[in-house]
């Protein structure tokens, strides 16, 4: 019987697939279709795609399946033979392909099967995820984006939207998904009688999004086609000017793909203009922050002379450090201006409005 499942180090898996000289393609797809036997079906693709030494991650539930991947380029389009060929639901599926990339986002295949594809917190029978809203090309995109009567919604984390988002849209300020569901709802209440467009990265959460603004009872809901990957792509391709400003956050090495060139983020140390996300280098902290390059050098690397000062200790003392330290969401929380762990960046100083 095969293996199922990687059985090497992480850090062997990388430096194999440092040695490669092969180009790779990073690629995304995502599909709501029913799956009978999630467990089955994921063991059966993943022998299938480690015969084209697929790397990447995989989520497979009832609802469907997500995936962020990179393929060899000579394995590509036995690659696509194969995903297509898996169910008749994926044939001639949709494969967002990044906009920059070195193929060497990821260096092993894991596959996992969920309760949801992407986690949603929706605990209703009634709800129907395949009633979704109508879709936009990015020419519907731009027309749109230039309404008065249209409101467009990020379904993305708030620390996605600092770095880069459509003209004007909407942040729903929040950590998970789930909570933005609810939140979007709550928000747009006033707006029911307007356009509503969602977006996210590559589509999967604005498709579920719209389906839930639907089933609340909004009318005239629309999401982006493949999300910011694809509406860039095809903007590119057909010369439109692009209405997405900024950078596109993404969930692998990268941390993200450059789409319009403004920069509209700031370091979160010393406040210069920057959108670079990186995480702390202490083992243990970790924090997802934004930090330029003079505070990179700065700090080495770190979040704070905190976690500076900890990584100058003896290691024993750092294990030490990090094990009475309660885990977080490792997330500088800048839209709410407060820290989501035990976080030591300061928050900004209000002025005196008496100055």
């Amino acid at each position: 019987m095969p293996v199922l499942h990687n059985r090497v180090s992480n850090e062997e898996l990388k430096a194999r697939m440092l040695a490669e000289t092969e180009p790779r393609t990073t690629v995304s797809f995502y599909k709501y279709f029913t799956v009978d036997d999630p467990k089955a079906f994921r063991d059966r693709l993943y022998v299938q795609l480690e015969l084209h030494n697929v790397f990447g991650r995989i989520y497979i539930a009832t609802e469907g399946i997500n995936a962020q991947i990179s393929v060899p380029n000579s394995q590509f389009d036995a690659f696509k033979a194969t995903l297509f060929s898996a169910h008749p639901a994926l044939d001639q599926i949709r494969l967002n392909v990044a906009l920059e990339d070195d193929g060497k986002s990821f260096w092993v295949l894991r596959m996992k099967v969920r309760e949801r594809i992407v986690a949603d917190g929706i605990d209703d029978p009634t709800f129907n995820p395949a009633n979704v809203g109508q879709y936009l090309k990015a020419d519907q995109v731009n027309a749109m984006a230039d309404d008065p009567d249209t409101v467009f919604v990020d379904m993305r984390n708030h620390y996605e939207y600092e770095v880069g988002h459509f003209e004007n849209a909407l942040e729903v300020p929040s950590d998970t998904f789930r909570e933005q569901l609810p939140m979007a709802v709550d928000m747009l209440d006033a707006a029911r009688d307007k356009n509503i467009v969602m977006y996210c990265t590559g589509g999967i959460r604005c498709e579920k999004a719209s389906a839930y603004m639907l089933h609340h009872g909004f009318k005239n809901v629309y999401h982006v086609e493949g999300g910011i990957i694809e509406y860039a792509r095809q903007a590119k391709a057909k010369g439109l000017p692009l209405k997405f400003i900024g950078k596109n956050f993404v969930f692998d090495e990268r941390m993200g793909e450059r789409i319009s060139d403004d920069v509209i983020a700031h370091c979160h140390q010393c406040g210069t203009s920057c959108d670079s996300h990186t995480n702390c280098r202490n083992e243990g902290c970790h924090l997802l922050f934004i930090q330029c390059p003079s505070c990179a050098a700065k700090y080495d690397g770190c979040c704070s002379t905190q976690c500076q000062d900890e990584m100058k200790l003896p290691l024993e003392e750092q294990r030490a450090i990090r094990s009475g330290r309660e885990n977080g969401m490792k997330i500088f929380n800048k839209s709410k201006g407060l820290l989501r762990s035990t976080l030591h960046i300061p928050a900004p100083v209000a002025k005196d409005k008496s100055e």
